[in-house]
């Protein structure tokens, strides 16, 4: 065990206290948390949290500045003083904690977490919340619970405010899971906890508490909009006037480009936003950019990564190479369209991260001859797929073949 002089300089180089309370206030905290209130000179937090902490702090109460500073420079400008920030349940569960983190070193802080809003709904429910989803759509889009959406599963979301539930149920209902049960749980830990049950397609609930969760035990009617996991969704799904890599195609592309939890993919010539959208969809933390000139084609883009709950897809609009400058640079790339314009080739090998992955997709001869070239020059693998599928013919079938697609796989080395 370390000397009591540098168990005390440790304790003095933690400044900040980070606080998880709950609905129940001070009565909920540790002895701990409630010396790191009682000893702040200044105290952070929501206006309720604030409120709720009251008999405990002596020094200045500020509440969080109106629009909310992500950056938290009120609170880093304090650096060396005790301070104390409020926040909600588990602070590090999609709470303050993680926006603090940014900006100040985990040497710096003490946490006192309290149960998250998800670890009470579980409770309340009896669900085992290893085995359930959780998703925070607090100041986020709705649109993120779709890809969750899974006949027999359970889901906990966090909402925004008493609105949620009720968009919550319109979004289940217009995607074809109305008959899922949602149980709307309301200020859970305080003495106005209430839980109330019903179907999505039948939601009724009027004065819903701001602070609430919905718990949905997911029931899909025959047309529901089920995401599968894995690659190659079907064309269907997308909105798309054809210019799409298809399911086929896009599941080999998919799997040569070989995604990795955080990577950040370009898709140039991004056509539907198939390839960006189903990148996405394998992780949470996947990142990608659209990178498409025809409007009418980004506009459809943006449709697509609502419907498919990946809100979070970039897209930029505008003509390669030119559209390419000032991106940030891409662990991946994938070249769809486009590619055999002036500079766009070029252009994407001289962006690629050392050790990056590019893939290549030519459907026509023009492109087909620059991935000739880059093979040639540097090495990677090509490969032709051809995929014909049963089409009636007279009264019979036969198989129709697709358009073959040429593709190019390369890993960028050190350097070009």
């Amino acid at each position: 065990m370390p000397p009591e002089s540098e168990k005390q300089a440790l304790n003095q180089s933690r400044w900040l206290s980070i606080v998880g309370i709950g609905e129940d206030g001070v009565k909920g905290l540790g002895e701990n948390a409630r010396d790191a209130i009682a000893c702040a000179s200044v105290v952070f937090g929501g206006r309720r949290h604030l409120e709720l902490a009251t008999p405990l702090v002596t020094g200045e109460a500020r509440p969080w500045p109106v629009p909310f500073d992500a950056a938290m420079r009120d609170v880093v400008a304090l650096r060396g003083q005790k301070v104390c920030v409020l926040a909600s349940g588990d602070p590090f569960f999609y709470g303050a904690g993680v926006t603090l983190s940014r900006h100040i070193g985990s040497d710096e802080f003490t946490t006192y977490p309290s149960p998250s809003a998800f670890s009470l709904a579980a409770s309340r429910l009896g669900w085992p919340l290893q085995d359930i989803e959780t998703v925070s759509l607090h100041g986020r889009p709705i649109d993120l619970i779709r890809p969750l959406l899974h006949p027999g599963r359970r889901i906990i979301a966090l909402t925004s405010d008493e609105k949620g539930p009720r968009e919550l149920a319109e979004l289940l209902t217009e995607s074809g899971f109305g008959r899922s049960g949602m149980t709307v749980l309301e200020a859970m830990g305080g003495e106005a906890e209430t839980m109330r049950a019903g179907k999505a397609a039948e939601f009724a609930l009027q004065d819903i508490n701001v602070l609430n969760v919905v718990a949905i035990e997911v029931v899909a009617s025959a047309d529901a909009r089920i995401l599968p996991r894995g690659f190659g969704l079907d064309d269907a799904l997308f909105e798309h006037d054809g210019q799409i890599t298809k399911r086929e195609i896009r599941a080999l592309t998919l799997s040569a480009l070989s995604p990795r939890p955080g990577e950040l993919l370009w898709d140039i010539g991004a056509g539907s936003g198939s390839i960006g959208i189903e990148w996405m969809l394998a992780d949470p933390s996947m990142r990608a950019i659209a990178i498409e000139a025809h409007p009418e084609r980004a506009a459809r883009i943006r449709r697509n990564a609502y419907r498919f709950g990946v809100p979070g897809l970039v897209l930029v609009e505008g003509e390669a190479p030119s559209a390419l400058n000032d991106l940030p640079q891409p662990d991946t790339i994938f070249i769809g369209g486009g590619g055999s314009e002036p500079g766009v080739f070029d252009a994407a090998l001289e962006a690629l991260k050392p050790g990056g992955r590019l893939v290549a997709n030519a459907v026509t001869l023009e492109m087909e001859t620059v991935l000739l070239a880059a093979q040639a020059r540097l090495g990677g693998n090509l490969i032709r797929m051809e995929v014909s599928r049963a089409a009636p013919v007279g009264a019979m079938q036969g198989w129709k073949p697709a358009m073959p697609v040429t593709q190019w796989t390369w890993t960028k080395g050190m350097q070009l």
